[in-house]
């Protein structure tokens, strides 16, 4: 029996570097669009976590964000660059998590490029408000778990492992290095 769960592990196991790492995180990011932001808090020994939405990925694995520049979150940033990432698509896969440096910018031509009508809910003034500032963040290593096959033959899968009483596993983790 132990070989049996040694081989499905083995088998359920991918360790993600480089290309494939920038893939999966594309990929990951795209499917979830908003992740909790953890930072250490600048006031204390605490962890600041609050939910972002990614504003753009690049070809590099950057992510790419908009921030108050009045708030914690960039101040936080501003005291202690290391920040962490935690995404979750869909309820029973596409799970992300992300440690990277994060820079801060306010470049005017590049909040134009990632600005969202939407945003103006929280940047009243629109795409011109003088509270906009940009998170890059710069991931370099994690861990995903995923399904192989896609969320409707992991479904199907679990449902006739549910009625057989046998693990009919679809998940695929590993770490991720970019």
């Amino acid at each position: 029996m132990d070989s049996i769960n040694q081989n499905q592990t083995e088998q359920n196991h991918q360790n993600l570097d480089s290309a494939a790492a920038i893939g999966k995180i594309k990929e990951l990011v795209d499917i979830a669009k908003t992740c909790f932001l953890c930072t250490k808090s600048s006031s204390s020994e605490s962890v600041g976590t609050r939910p972002m939405n990614v504003q753009e990925i690049d070809d590099q694995g950057t992510l790419w964000f908009l921030v108050a520049n009045d708030s914690h979150t960039y101040q936080d940033i501003s005291s202690d660059s290391n920040v962490k990432l935690y995404f979750q698509g869909s309820p029973h896969s596409d799970f992300l998590f992300l440690e990277g440096t994060a820079i801060l910018s306010a470049d005017k031509a590049r909040i134009k490029e990632l600005w969202n009508p939407i945003m103006k809910t929280w940047f009243t003034d629109g795409e011109d408000d003088q509270r906009i500032a940009i998170i890059k963040v710069s991931p370099e290593t994690g861990y995903y778990w995923d399904n192989k096959h896609g969320n409707v033959v992991a479904g199907i899968k679990t449902v006739i492992g549910a009625a057989l009483g046998k693990t009919l596993d679809d998940s695929i983790e590993g770490d991720i290095k970019v």
